[in-house]
């Protein structure tokens, strides 16, 4: 998948240039792939390892509608009774890379899959840390709520996916660049057999864990309440529509208690 843009290469291509070197970070990229998922699995879209005991949740907004299959439509959806969809669940164990919370190693992700007056894409979204022990010796809720025809927009509706993970190397964005590095590009993909193959000081574009936001438009980075510079969790782009979207990313604050999370997207 192309990202960033290119630039010549250092003269050794495995070996991120001087100038970039400092800016490396490594991420986990997904690469999902459809499939059928368990609830015991790292997943796009799949079931979630939810406690019996804990209510699904539901997005109560009084102004998400759907296009529904024509989109000269606008149909509004009665408050409350829209269920909320699994978008993302990694276990630790997938993804070593991501620090958990003390105690927890599952990570859930579910959002709104109707449209919003105030955001172009998919909100309300719900992050969940819990620990997969204490979820098996409380019973797991199946089958768990779904989303109904007339209850989702298409585009924000996740494939089942398994995933694949696997480690890079990633640079930022032009966007995330110094002042003093912006405009000089970066480094991008390379053909490959099958595909592309990503140099290690190339921005990667992807699903992925850690790394830089896959920016397509100026950086947003959030600050928590109390003013820190919340830290990239992940990137979902690609795999997801989301109408225009480019992708949509999910900060968090370690400095602060109970790891405080926001958001943001952007289009192409």
């Amino acid at each position: 998948m192309p990202g960033g843009t290119t630039a010549q290469p250092a003269e050794d291509p495995q070996t991120p240039a001087p100038e970039y070197a400092d800016l490396v970070r490594e991420t986990t990229l997904l690469n999902p792939e459809p499939g059928e998922p368990g609830v015991a699995e790292s997943s796009l879209g799949g079931e979630l390892l939810w406690p019996a005991a804990e209510p699904w949740p539901y997005c109560a907004q009084d102004d998400h509608w759907t296009y529904g299959t024509d989109l000269r439509n606008h149909t509004p959806i009665v408050p409350g009774e829209v269920p909320m969809v699994p978008v993302l669940q990694l276990y630790a164990r997938d993804v070593p890379g991501l620090e958990f919370p003390a105690g927890k190693d599952v990570l859930q992700l579910l959002w709104c899959a109707l449209t919003h007056e105030q955001d172009p894409g998919p909100v309300m979204p719900r992050l969940y840390w819990r620990n997969e022990a204490e979820v098996l010796a409380g019973g797991v809720l199946s089958p768990h709520p779904e989303a109904t025809e007339g209850q989702y927009d298409e585009d924000n509706m996740p494939t089942p996916s398994t995933l694949s993970p696997a480690t890079a190397q990633d640079h930022p964005s032009g966007f995330d660049l110094p002042e003093g590095m912006r405009g000089s590009g970066l480094p991008g993909p390379r053909p490959a057999a099958d595909g592309f193959e990503w140099l290690p000081d190339a921005h990667v574009v992807a699903t992925k864990v850690g790394g830089w936001p896959a920016w397509t438009q100026p950086a947003q980075w959030p600050d928590c309440d109390a003013g820190h510079r919340m830290e990239h969790l992940l990137t979902l782009t690609g795999d997801i529509q989301l109408g225009d979207c480019g992708g949509v990313y999910f900060f968090l604050c370690r400095a602060c208690p109970g790891l405080p999370w926001d958001w943001r997207f952007d289009c192409h």
